[in-house]
């Protein structure tokens, strides 16, 4: 196994953080709220690549188990991870790599190339999260989907877009900063 250098470490926890960020900016829409934490969960996957995307979104998930208040609403802990957005949460780590899995196969960040590995990873969210809602509140799938996934599809291809942008404005730079 790799050892991850401190330049690594310190992009993993930045994205954490920024994922801890960009949870709280949220509008409750319904039994799951719109937040911008995928935001960062894409830009992760994008920048920094598969493996250390999803370790960034597993330092996240990990910090909200153990009770800092980093999910949607400041919530944190175990029993708001297996409740009806667990699902979701979990997710990032594994949107995250497969995210960044797919860019590293095509080898460029072309608009092309971003937009299908993000939409790969959306659709990993969408069946992890929504499977889980399912489940747990005891819904039927289709109903989940009605609920948790139809009225966030606008909004999922508007941050789709802003991280397009932002990757292909970034990702020069954190490749810079990897080689230092």
């Amino acid at each position: 196994m790799k050892h991850l250098k401190t330049k690594e470490i310190t992009l993993c926890a930045l994205f954490a953080s920024l994922t801890a960020i960009l949870s709280q900016v949220t509008i409750p829409i319904g039994p799951v709220p719109v937040n911008f934490a995928h935001l960062s969960t894409f830009l992760a996957a994008c920048l920094l690549g598969s493996r250390l995307g999803a370790l960034s979104q597993l330092t996240f998930v990990l910090m909200g188990a153990a009770g800092l208040p980093v999910f949607s609403g400041f919530h944190s802990g175990l029993t708001w991870i297996a409740g009806p957005t667990g699902g979701y949460i979990i997710a990032y780590i594994v949107s995250a790599y497969v995210t960044g899995w797919i860019l590293e196969r095509f080898g460029k960040r072309t608009v092309k190339a971003l937009a299908v590995s993000i939409l790969a990873g959306w659709l990993i969210t969408y069946v992890f999260g929504t499977l889980w809602f399912s489940y747990i509140t005891h819904t039927s799938f289709s109903a989940a989907l009605g609920l948790c996934v139809i009225p966030f599809l606008p909004g999922d291809i508007l941050k789709t877009c802003i991280t397009i942008v932002l990757v292909r404005r970034l990702y020069s730079v954190i490749q810079r900063t990897l080689q230092w």
